[in-house]
């Protein structure tokens, strides 16, 4: 952390499944501009569902190209499956092989995981660093106890669509998670409450880059129904995050306006850009990622100002 000008880094990655190739075409051009690696110039990394397996991937030390090579191993092959126990499975096989037993306290950087507690109807945030508590400091233990595997398996837990995820705290609670999507599909409002509340910050001395996954028209009928049969369940959940996505935008443009912030997630309207978040096909997903370093490149002014000056 800059302790001479006191200045907070954040960096907030939004849910959107395999749209995720899209924030990933972002974060390339950003890394290629950084000085650093991502986890050594940013103070706070938050993502929720496909966000948190970048931003812990990030926060671990992994390169943005290391990444987007995982995701390219393993994305279509969970977003194939057709039905959620099999996705479920798949996703949780990828996440022991990619994290293995680590825990929060094997990360670099100030860390935030977002969930949602399905009985208590609120948010469950996995966090790295004490630093990061808002209460209950003395009893703080990173990520609750719960291995990093676990913790980014019920941020990415899409249900219907994917198995709610049952995870044991290290005072034995046991706790059923399910997306952070549905509090908070784009995190940055968490963030900054971390910086500008027990991180001590300024709301003028932080700087906020928070990341999206794009705007698509939404794919024909047939392609869905021959995909995962449920298209009309589909339509609902993105629109549901897509609300939760811009009312979080809008509540920090009001309470946060003082912060210098860049946001890049643009709308593509053209028919060949048509997609959703279970897309499988490479091709298309590589147009993503190719559309979001476009992306980068309309803001590429404003973020090299954001982050290094």
């Amino acid at each position: 952390m800059d302790e001479v000008n006191r200045t907070c880094r954040i960096l907030s990655l939004d849910g959107g499944g395999a749209k995720g190739f899209y924030s990933l075409g972002v974060l390339r051009e950003v890394e290629a501009m950084l000085a650093f690696p991502i986890h050594e110039t940013f103070d706070v990394i938050f993502g929720t569902s496909t966000g948190s397996i970048i931003a812990t991937l990030l926060a671990t030390g992994k390169t943005v190209d290391e990444i987007h090579a995982l995701y390219c191993e393993h994305v279509p092959k969970i977003m194939q499956a057709k039905k959620a126990g099999e996705r479920t499975r798949r996703l949780r096989e990828v996440g022991e092989v990619i994290f293995g037993e680590d825990g929060f306290d094997t990360v670099l950087t100030g860390l935030g995981v977002v969930s949602t507690k399905w009985q208590l109807e609120t948010p469950m945030i996995f966090k790295s660093r004490q630093t990061q508590a808002h209460g209950r400091r003395a009893t703080f233990v990173p990520g609750f106890g719960c291995k990093l595997a676990d913790a980014v398996e019920a941020s990415c837990s899409a249900y219907p669509f994917f198995d709610r995820k049952i995870v044991t705290t290290d005072h034995g609670n046991e706790v059923e998670l399910f997306d952070g999507g549905y509090v908070a599909n784009n995190p940055a409002l968490y963030a900054l409450a971390d910086a500008t509340g027990p991180l001590g910050f300024a709301p003028q001395d932080c700087r906020v880059l928070t990341i999206g996954c794009g705007q698509y028209p939404e794919p024909h009928q047939g392609f869905i129904a021959r995909q995962i049969k449920s298209f009309l369940p589909v339509q609902l959940l993105q629109k549901t995050l897509g609300v939760n996505t811009a009312s979080m935008d809008q509540l920090r443009q009001l309470l946060f306006a003082n912060v210098p912030t860049v946001r890049v997630s643009d709308t593509f309207d053209k028919p060949e850009m048509a997609t959703d978040m279970f897309e499988h096909d490479l091709k298309k997903l590589n147009l993503l990622r190719q559309q979001g370093e476009q992306s980068f490149g309309r803001k590429e002014e404003e973020i090299h100002q954001l982050l290094l000056s």
